[in-house]
């Protein structure tokens, strides 16, 4: 069996991993992971005969090849690897997890540091049990700071994660009503993603905090190493939401006295912005270069997104949604946003038993709002599109089509869903 340390000898030698063979790099290591619909090892020789330096396998293979190196776990050995370079490189590591806003926190936290760190952060949505590791995998000589997401969906699995990171500083975004089905109801959220506050005491590890949060000052409890953040003065970091048009405007009042106007939409971006301060603050960073690096972040990746056509606002945050996300997306749509407005809306995914009630909660919200135009989508929003007379579609395929030959001239339009409702669709009908 290969050791953890044989294979980081060998990765030092060979920097790349490969998990895929159709993303395959000349001169990696290629791991030969398995999931429900798939087995790495029948591709393993595959990566080597189309240039992997190794193959790591955990099931035989007929063929003698120095090559192939076996292990008793492929995913372990995956994660026990990155562990072990994480630990190499003895650069300060921050854990980001949350119900919400995971992935803008960590953007705007990047940007802030990349004003003084050579950052390393995690790409895309590489946030689970295999993309932890492979963002920990990717740090090289060059970093001198790394921000690693967490996500999660049921219990442990963001104490696996952090065990994987062993991170030096930590923050939770918020609890919120998201993947309820997984985690059992909101307590069972909260205790979740408490798991990463968990490690960082264990470790006597530096925590950054919303501390007008109650659900996180729980789980704080009487910790004592944490920076502050929030709206009140009293915090290590303080500031507020300047009412404007509809991109956050945020006035900081400690520890310095700033505006700060950001490309984002909404004022539940506002801890995010606060946090970002607060860990630029910590480490250093100018209050000009923390200023600049917010003030020039632009939201991608169907999260938070103002798009601008001639007649049209696009309001699209259609990466993800739960509960939580989908209230405060459809406020911020009705207080900051003018014209002839259309909500389209899809389905939220993973909520189990809680579902029904979430999705009618939702429909009451829209049925105050009162937009000219409702578009639901997915089996979960049926009977509430029928209790609204909104238009209803099973798919944002069918949902395009309809777009397309109802839109009016000029219109503003808030589209938000579940991943696996794929509600980035409706842009194809609005060109």
């Amino acid at each position: 069996m290969t050791t953890t340390a044989e294979l980081y000898s060998l990765f030092q030698k060979h920097p790349h991993v490969i998990t895929d063979t159709r993303k395959l790099i000349k001169g990696g290591i290629f791991f030969a992971l398995k999931g429900g619909n798939f087995n790495g090892n029948q591709f393993a020789l595959q990566a080597l005969n189309e240039g992997a330096a190794y193959a790591v396998i955990d099931e035989e293979i007929q063929i003698n090849d120095d090559r192939l190196l076996m292990v008793d776990d492929v995913l372990k050995a995956l994660q026990d690897l990155a562990t072990y370079h994480r630990i190499q490189t003895k650069i300060p590591v921050l854990a980001i997890t949350g119900s919400n806003g995971k992935t803008t926190t960590k953007e705007l936290i990047a940007a802030v540091l990349s004003k003084k760190y050579n950052v390393n952060y995690t790409q895309g949505n590489l946030n689970n049990h295999i993309g932890v590791p492979l963002t920990l995998l990717s740090i090289t000589n060059e970093n001198n700071f790394a921000v690693v997401e967490m996500g999660a969906n049921h219990q442990k699995e963001i104490e696996l994660l952090a065990s994987i990171a062993k991170p030096d500083f930590g923050l939770i975004t918020n609890i919120g009503k998201a993947h309820l089905e997984g985690f059992g109801g909101i307590e069972g959220v909260k205790k979740g993603k408490g798991e990463l506050y968990q490690n960082l005491k264990t470790n006597q590890k530096v925590i950054f905090i919303q501390k007008n949060s109650e659900a996180l000052c729980d789980l704080l409890s009487d910790y004592n190493q944490f920076v502050s953040y929030g709206t009140t003065n009293e915090f290590d970091v303080c500031g507020n939401a300047i009412s404007g048009n509809e991109f956050l405007k945020v006035a900081i009042k400690k520890p310095f006295d700033i505006t700060i106007q950001t490309n984002l939409t909404g004022n539940y971006n506002l801890d995010n912005v606060l946090v970002a301060v607060a860990v630029g603050n910590h480490f250093g960073v100018s209050v000009n270069d923390i200023k600049d690096a917010i003030e020039n972040y632009q939201p991608s990746n169907q999260r938070s997104q103002i798009i601008r056509k001639e007649d049209a606002t696009i309001v699209l945050d259609a990466y993800n949604a739960n509960p939580s996300s989908m209230q405060v997306a459809l406020e911020n749509f009705n207080k900051s946003f003018e014209g002839y407005k259309i909500i389209a809306l899809g389905e939220m995914l993973e909520l189990g038993i809680e579902s029904e009630q979430e999705h009618f909660r939702i429909g009451q919200l829209i049925k105050e709002i009162n937009p000219q135009q409702i578009i639901l989508v997915g089996s979960n929003f049926k009977n509430v599109a029928a209790s609204l007379n909104a238009n209803y579609f099973e798919n944002s395929v069918q949902a395009t089509e309809w777009l397309k030959t109802n839109l009016p001239k000029s219109f503003t339009i808030l589209i938000k869903g579940s991943r696996g409702s794929k509600m980035e669709k409706l842009l194809e009908a609005i060109g």
